[in-house]
């Protein structure tokens, strides 16, 4: 069977092989509904299939988008790959997924190795740790956007959840309860704690000073997850232990549901808790766990789109950050406070 080429669609069609390219490109601004038409039935017609290779060569693209994940084991990041790769597919381009396990050695290994492959662009979960790498990126005009986390100093397209918000609603629902003693449990917060860990526990103590409640050092547990249960036993263990708890994403939630199976502690007649990110556990868990949900499908969404339009060179110059608002999901794991 014949292998047709560009220059029998292009005579075929009557147009010149320019305007068959610009077609395959997606390229329509100066071109007639009807002539994009007739190039279409005569690609199907003569079952032309392009040389994506060739054309990203030509182009100087190569069709793939590289995402570096700052930790594949949340549920947030599963989501936003899930949508990223979607929306990516549907204009033609690749996926290429890289785990840096918050690891800013690893993470700089993966975005050179990605720009060695010639990727388009770089969807990136930044651990925090490298700023001058990015902002060489920048300097090369290299279509970048950082998503679920900000890095100070580095100006390009952010996309994340309003954290604070999120904390605060989910106070507002347990003062909705009438709870006072109101704990916070999260991974640990040190000097390159990623955005969404920083921002919650400030969101944490802005909330408390709202509601003009006593603040307790002894309520905010910062702990890695191996160490979680012995905060919780810590924290749980205090002369005046809380009554309701926020577990800051869906890591720590699970560590909370573990250390209540194991230790007999009911959910919610002993602690009123809520968790930070819609993980699918917290529906399955008897009782279901009230969460403040992140829409991250849609961020992951938009990401894609905004580093498609970086790519194409048709989004904005100007470095925007995108905060995205939360949800409160409605489970059965908060209850009225017990009366002092």
């Amino acid at each position: 069977m014949k292998k047709f080429t560009i220059e029998d669609v292009a005579q075929k069609a009557g147009v010149s092989k320019s305007t068959v390219s610009q077609f395959l490109n997606k390229r329509y601004k100066y071109m007639s509904e009807a002539t994009r038409n007739r190039i279409s039935e005569v690609i199907d017609e003569l079952n032309y299939q392009p040389n994506g290779l060739a054309r990203g060569l030509k182009r100087n693209r190569t069709n793939t988008v590289g995402v570096v994940v700052g930790d594949i084991n949340y549920s947030l990041s599963i989501q936003c790959i899930h949508a990223i790769e979607n929306e990516l597919q549907l204009s033609g381009n690749q996926v290429i997924i890289c785990n840096a396990d918050e690891n800013p050695d690893k993470e700089t290994k993966y975005i050179e190795t990605l720009i060695a492959r010639q990727v388009d662009g770089l969807i990136v979960f930044p651990t925090g740790d490298n700023p001058s790498l990015y902002q060489r990126l920048l300097d090369e005009r290299y279509p970048l956007v950082f998503l679920d986390r900000v890095m100070e100093g580095i100006a390009t397209q952010c996309l994340l959840l309003d954290n604070e918000m999120a904390v605060k609603t989910a106070f507002k629902e347990f003062i909705r309860y009438g709870h006072e003693r109101i704990a916070l449990l999260t991974l640990p917060v040190g000097r390159y704690a990623i955005t969404p860990r920083k921002e919650r526990v400030s969101g944490y103590r802005k909330a408390v000073e709202e509601v003009g409640q006593e603040w307790r050092e002894e309520y905010v547990c910062s702990a890695p997850r191996d160490g979680m249960s012995e905060a919780l036993e810590r924290l749980l263990s205090l002369p005046q232990p809380p009554t309701a708890l926020l577990a800051a994403n869906d890591i720590a939630l699970a560590e909370v549901l573990k250390y209540a199976n194991k230790h007999d502690l009911s959910i919610p007649r002993d602690l009123s808790v809520i968790g930070i990110d819609d993980a699918e556990f917290a529906t399955i868990y008897n009782p279901a766990i009230t969460t403040i949900r992140q829409p991250a499908y849609e961020m992951g969404m938009q990401a894609a789109k905004i580093i498609l339009a970086g790519i194409e060179d048709t989004g904005s110059s100007v470095p925007i950050t995108y905060r995205f608002t939360p949800a409160l999901q409605q489970g059965n794991s908060v209850q009225a406070a017990p009366k002092s």
